[in-house]
């Protein structure tokens, strides 16, 4: 995975594999709780497009790189206009992810192997800021469900993390990675649990096709975690 996002900016990772890789069953033990709380999402009542279809909450790191990890003060997140055309410019208070998701087995285990993996390919980092998302997308009949409503963009940090936690009922929703200009580099679906994404931010734009419900009568959702690391 290292030499990949050396050479090519991103990375898919399969589920199985990344599984593997976090520690199996042993280092995440608490997995189906931490899944669960996905059903405990707020709406986000940001989105300049008027669409209520994404819930997220939200949550603030920091990290040695050969130190501990410890969650900081609940505070907003905030990207630029120039990463984010849609939303940036303000501050956005999201609900904090709660205190048993933000100390779990699963979380612990993801932020200590991004640090790990984000910190050989960026070894002059003494620090990291780390933020969190818990993110669903849902689709609803007759409303459009954008995973990236800003469209194709960067996140102004050094490293980016998207883990599929859950699909129900779900259509679409293809990752594409692309060079500053435009030019595609290549592009895949998030479709199993842990099937995940690793991006070199400062290298390369990320955007993903809107989703749609299978079955319109049917609860229809994608369900995300976003880590973001960023030299602090």
């Amino acid at each position: 995975m290292a030499a990949a996002l050396r050479s090519e900016g991103f990375v898919f990772v399969e589920g199985a594999d990344l599984r593997t890789v976090l520690g199996g069953a042993p280092a995440l033990a608490d997995w189906e709780t931490f899944a669960a709380s996905w059903d405990d999402l707020h709406l986000d009542r940001y989105m300049a497009d008027g669409g209520r279809y994404r819930r997220r909450r939200h949550a603030l790191y920091a990290a040695a790189a050969d130190g501990s990890i410890a969650r900081l003060p609940h505070g907003p997140h905030w990207q630029s206009l120039d990463y984010n055309a849609l939303n940036g410019g303000i501050e956005r208070w999201f609900e904090p992810v709660t205190e048993p998701v933000g100390s779990s087995r699963s979380l612990t285990t993801i932020l200590a192997w991004c640090r790990e993996l984000f910190g050989s390919l960026s070894p002059a980092v003494a620090s990291w800021r780390i933020e969190v998302h818990q993110f669903r997308i849902e689709a609803r009949p007759g409303e459009t469900a954008q995973p990236t409503p800003e469209g194709l963009h960067r996140d102004g940090v050094d490293w980016v993390l998207v883990l599929l936690i859950h699909r129900r009922n779900i259509a679409s929703g293809t990752t594409t990675i692309h060079q500053h200009d435009g030019h595609e580099l290549g592009s895949f679906t998030l479709t199993a649990p842990f099937d995940a994404a690793l991006v070199d931010d400062a290298r390369r734009c990320h955007g993903v096709t809107a989703v749609q419900a299978v079955d319109p009568a049917q609860p229809a959702y994608r369900d995300v975690l976003v880590v973001t690391f960023r030299a602090g």
